[in-house]
């Protein structure tokens, strides 16, 4: 077993993860969500990112596929999703 490339969990590194992330309709959310993800997972494509609109057109929800390579950087890009504030939620 190497350490880089299992976790104890139920991951094995790397893996294609997908991120759901919502936030308020505004100008320049996906973009700032985009860079965001590109700062934490340097090979994103932003170009590959799913958006889909609220029923009410309030808020975005954004699906991004990262290629994970390990723990640590899936957290701290949870960390940094959850603590922007145009985020609403990260799943």
């Amino acid at each position: 077993m190497s350490g880089d490339s299992e976790s104890p969990g139920l991951l094995t590194f790397p893996v294609d993860f997908p991120i759901k992330i919502m936030g308020r309709r505004v100008d320049g959310f996906a973009q700032a969500v985009a860079a965001l993800v590109a700062e934490h997972a340097p090979d994103f494509d932003p170009t590959r990112m799913e958006l889909r609109s609220s029923s009410g057109g309030n808020y975005i929800g954004l699906t991004v596929t990262i290629r994970a390579t390990s723990r640590e950087q899936l957290d701290g890009l949870y960390r940094a999703l959850t603590a922007h504030p145009m985020v609403s939620v990260v799943l």
